[in-house]
């Protein structure tokens, strides 16, 4: 690959991916620095800092600051996940897809979620609860709220015609995210809502993904019951 081929951080990405792959750079030995590895890409300084970070978080690059970066001895490929669809979810096991939303409001949040969300006192969130059905059955619902600052185009957005889940994917890049996975038993409120009986084992996800300076939305998708989550590594 020429110079000239190295126009984003993902191509620099992939020639650094190929190199330790193919043992050019072979674990626990130093990489060329970013200036050095700029000059010879013929490309933004910046545009190699952000392909060696991704690889970083991958686990294959051991980055020390004012050590430099090598690859690491004993690599560990850290899981990612992807923010799904649910509407693609449903339809690719060839169930129908409908959702409704139960509530919208606009409102302070109580202390737990604007600690969360890192909003001020007086700061007022979107708040939605959108249950996701498959075949006409309650599939998932949403409790989720949004950060209209760090969202632009939120406020006339008709999430009744397109979910939020959908929306937010399509329309609001971020740059990280964490989830956390649990279960729980159905109280009088989950039961209702997913149509099953209370004291029924239930999957909960708890996600909030981010911005450089603020977070853009927290949920938590709760399951109805024989839910199964598959994923690959």
């Amino acid at each position: 690959m020429s110079g000239g081929d190295f126009n984003s951080w993902q191509s620099v990405q992939a020639e650094v991916l190929r190199r330790i792959n193919a043992r050019e750079w072979k674990p626990g030995e130093f990489i060329p620095n970013e200036a050095e590895l700029a000059l010879e890409f013929n490309c933004a300084r910046a545009t190699v800092n952000r392909a060696l970070r991704a690889l970083a978080e991958t686990g294959l690059l051991d980055r020390r600051r004012k050590a430099g970066t090598r690859v690491a001895l004993h690599p560990v490929r850290k899981a990612t996940l992807a923010i799904p669809v649910i509407r693609y979810e449903i339809e690719g096991k060839g169930q129908s897809y409908r959702h409704t939303v139960l509530v919208e409001e606009r409102l302070i949040p109580p202390s737990g979620i604007r600690a969360r969300m890192r909003t001020g006192p007086g700061d007022r969130l979107l708040h939605l609860v959108t249950l996701h059905l498959a075949d006409g059955k309650p599939y998932v619902f949403g409790d989720r709220w949004i950060n209209p600052e760090a969202v632009p185009g939120i406020e006339t957005a008709d999430l009744s015609v397109q979910s939020a889940n959908e929306w937010l994917v399509a329309n609001i890049p971020f740059e990280g995210g964490d989830f956390s996975f649990s279960a729980m038993t159905a109280g009088k409120r989950e039961a209702e809502i997913l149509a099953c009986k209370e004291g029924e084992g239930l999957f909960v996800i708890d996600r909030s993904t981010w911005n450089k300076d603020q977070i853009i939305t927290s949920v938590r998708l709760t399951f109805a019951p024989g839910y199964r989550m598959h994923t690959e590594i």
